[in-house]
């Protein structure tokens, strides 16, 4: 299959989908799909390799190439910081099976792929979505094609509309560390839902204007985070993300 990514640049499916596993880092946000472990070794694969890239003030996500082979070598994608409304969200499919994939490009040059506008998150945070705008909705998908684990692109009318990360919390981490290897518990896939919407337009602003109701929300999460036993890691981040932002607007 061939398709366009980004604003310049086709792409056509390999055999060959990244071995990587994801890292949700909750405190960018961004979803890395790449093997360096440090932003040393995120400047030597920009350094080794071409794609998108973001510069200053730049909101690009990156996907990056082998100059030789042009398949794909990693990737981040950035999520956006508006939540779309929960009927909207209601109205997105599964369909079509995810196909996975690598990417070969068709050309070595660089190119711009804007990062998503909104994200679609349900209350058990069972996939994360993040699409280029809400018209990616108004018709079917094309194909939905996993360059690695749990991670999509969702192709629409032969180009990218956004990308997928199916069960976040597994993957939840902070910083370039490795999620843990556990599976994450009820509570955690919870309380990523939540953090999710707190962290976000509307909700934030609300936040940020002291309104009752979303600081009472806010608290609870907190609280609820600060008194959970298991999947401890996990709720650690996550209470970290939610005390930064008492701390913050308190």
């Amino acid at each position: 299959m061939k398709f366009s990514i980004g604003d310049t640049l086709s792409a056509e499916t390999t055999g060959n989908p990244l071995k990587f596993t994801p890292r949700f880092d909750i405190t960018s946000p961004c979803v890395i799909v790449a093997g360096y472990a440090d932003p040393e070794g995120r400047e030597r694969l920009l350094g080794a390799t071409f794609g998108s890239m973001q510069w200053l003030w730049s909101e690009i996500d990156e996907v990056r190439f082998d100059p030789h082979s042009r398949e794909l070598v990693g990737a981040t994608f950035y999520v956006p910081r508006e939540l779309a409304p929960a009927q909207v969200c209601q109205g997105l499919s599964d369909d079509p099976r995810p196909q996975p994939a690598g990417l070969r490009a068709d050309a070595v040059e660089e190119f711009s792929l804007p990062q998503a506008t909104v994200f679609c998150c349900g209350s058990d945070a069972a996939e994360l979505t993040c699409l280029r705008d809400l018209g990616a909705l108004d018709g079917p998908l094309d194909a939905r094609i996993s360059i690695g684990p749990d991670v999509d692109l969702l192709v629409q009318g032969n180009a990218v509309v956004g990308w997928s990360l199916t069960d976040p919390a597994r993957y939840l981490t902070d910083g370039f560390a490795d999620p843990d290897t556990a599976p994450p518990s009820p509570a955690t896939r919870l309380r990523l839902a939540e953090c999710m919407e707190l962290v976000s337009s509307p909700l934030v602003d609300e936040v940020m204007d002291q309104d009752a109701d979303a600081w009472r929300r806010l608290r609870a999460t907190e609280r609820a985070l600060r008194d959970q036993r298991d999947d401890r890691h996990r709720a650690d981040v996550l209470h970290r993300v939610v005390s930064r932002l008492i701390e913050d607007y308190e």
